[in-house]
């Protein structure tokens, strides 16, 4: 075959294509396939765009959003921990759950009406519903409209738009009814973690139980309402210690651990209890990393100066960040002065993250970094020229050396409510002339001048151990202190306050009146830090 004939026969082709091209037919394909195109660039242009809805259940705050996806599944975003992911269903649509924190003014609302505080709790399950119901609604329109406008804007003909709205409603309800129609419940025992959460199997256990476990907090979460509002009635009722007008009161807290129901926790008492000040004794993160740092960022809410001291969990970056919020105070082998009480704190000396919180035999090591921080306080305190009212430190180890030197400790660390006396320190013999050790005699001036006694105030945490109370069958409580110290700075009274953790309901509240007949306490046995104040 010559080039000719080649080249004649291309030519033929060639027409066959364009008369093919200029039939009705074909023009019809090519107008549907391009509507179909505009209509899918509109849908998933406005769904992603527009495609969330907030969602109230009781006081928390979520948001809910959808987005194309060829995988499907469900992303769970729990700020500042990381996220969970979830192969919950098929399909082009990828659902994403942010969880918010507690809304202040609603909390308040549901307190001051208890009715609207059980219809919280029973209707939790139906907002939830209701609430992913509203979004597939609002996602079908949004796409129908933004297919529409795209449509309108390319095409600018009446009946192309309306094709086009047509094919956006059938790809929009055929992407919702395949994520329906593929539905796996059963999801949640078999989630994969990113970021922080990574860490959790090796502190909480499997991913199973885990997944149990967080079913479980997530059934009670809202008790913490009624808790809440059970906490204002027992206050009404404390009749033993009325705080005078020149009355300080001090917060205490401790081993906040990432919960972000803390912080509403705090702000709820601050504002109720009238609090001057609030003294954290560390552990306010899990590891220490940089993106735990946005997790301080509550600080400033919270309204009153907050003292701070380093915890084990807590490295130096957080501690940074700390500084760097309005109305915080970083202790570092530091002495501040607060709302007329003089307090002394230091960091731990030692960041070890994975360090359990249940404490080991007490070292005699002198050299021991805990006992070595605490003598350090105890000398910065005794060149500040005048008296200290309290010392924090985090972990209840380094108190012993403060033993005389002020009258209150306060700790944390041990994720459970201790308070004891410590040991008073024994008087070093005096030598004689001939070198051998002489006992002391007493008098009236040695006893003018005997150290203090020392009360060891161990709170428990008040992040219900993060994800630590998930692992254990009785789950640790939110707890906190009010602390009351009257015009000379003397500690006359604490409220100890406790929430029930995961999976409970109960609230308690025990007011202590310091020296009265029943504020037990005891000395720390030679195992532990400080021995248990006997439970209430």
């Amino acid at each position: 075959m010559t080039d000719h004939q080649w080249v004649r026969r291309l030519q033929n082709a060639w027409s066959a294509v364009r008369r093919f091209a200029r039939h009705r037919w074909a023009v019809r394909v090519r107008i549907a396939a391009a509507v179909g195109l505009v209509s899918i660039g509109g849908v998933v242009i406005g769904t992603m765009l527009f495609g969330h809805a907030g969602l109230n259940v009781g006081p928390f705050r979520a948001e809910m959003s959808i987005t194309p996806s060829i995988q499907g599944g469900t992303e769970v975003d729990i700020p500042p921990l990381g996220s969970l992911h979830l192969d919950s269903h098929d399909g082009p649509i990828h659902l994403k759950v942010n969880l918010g924190s507690l809304d202040q003014n609603r909390t308040e609302a549901l307190i001051d009406d208890p009715a609207a505080i059980s219809s919280a709790g029973e209707n939790a399950v139906d907002d939830v519903r209701s609430g992913v119901i509203r979004l597939g609604v609002r996602s079908l329109g949004i796409a129908v409209l933004s297919a529409m406008i795209l449509s309108a804007l390319i095409f600018r003909n009446i009946r192309r738009v309306a094709g086009a709205m047509v094919t956006a409603t059938v790809v929009t309800l055929g992407s919702l009814g395949l994520a329906v129609g593929t539905l796996r419940p059963d999801s949640i025992a078999e989630p994969r973690y990113e970021g922080l959460l990574v860490n959790a199997p090796a502190v909480v256990g499997d991913a199973r139980r885990i997944a149990d476990n967080y079913g479980r907090y997530a059934d009670q979460l809202q008790q913490i309402v009624s808790n809440v509002s059970r906490l204002y009635t027992t206050v009404s009722a404390l009749p033993v210690y009325e705080p005078a007008g020149n009355t300080t009161r001090i917060l205490h807290v401790s081993d906040l651990h990432l919960n972000p129901s803390s912080w509403g926790l705090i702000r709820t008492v601050v504002q109720t209890f009238d609090i001057d000040a609030v003294v954290d004794t560390g552990d306010m993160v899990d590891w220490g990393s940089s993106a735990e740092t946005g997790y301080v960022s509550s600080i400033p809410s919270v309204g009153v100066p907050y003292i701070y001291v380093r915890g084990n969990h807590d490295s130096t970056a957080i501690q940074a960040a700390v500084a760097r919020q309005k109305d915080a105070i970083v202790l570092d082998d530091k002495v501040v002065e607060v709302d007329g009480l003089t307090i002394a704190g230091i960091g731990d000396p030692e960041f070890t993250p994975d360090k359990s919180e249940t404490p080991a035999a007490v070292a005699e090591d002198a050299n021991d970094p805990l006992k070595v921080a605490g003598s350090q306080l105890a000398d910065t305190i005794e060149e500040y020229g005048k008296p200290v009212d309290i010392a924090l430190v985090h972990d209840p180890a380094m108190a012993q050396p403060l033993s005389g030197v002020v009258p209150l400790v306060l700790a944390g660390h041990l994720h459970k409510r201790e308070v004891s006396l410590l040991p008073a320190p024994t008087p070093e013999p005096a030598a004689s002339a001939s070198g051998e050790s002489v006992a002391p005699t007493p008098s009236v001036t040695t006893v003018a001048q005997a150290p203090v006694q020392t009360r060891l105030m161990v709170e428990g945490s008040t992040g219900g151990a993060g994800l630590r109370g998930l692992q254990k069958e009785e789950p640790t409580p939110l707890s906190l202190s009010v602390l009351y110290f009257d015009e000379n700075h003397q500690l006359k009274a604490y409220d100890d306050i406790q929430l029930g953790g995961t999976g409970q309901s109960n609230v308690e509240m025990q007011r202590n009146v310091v020296g009265a007949k029943g504020e037990a306490t005891q000395s720390p046995s030679p195992s532990a830090p400080a021995g248990a104040e006997p439970s209430r």
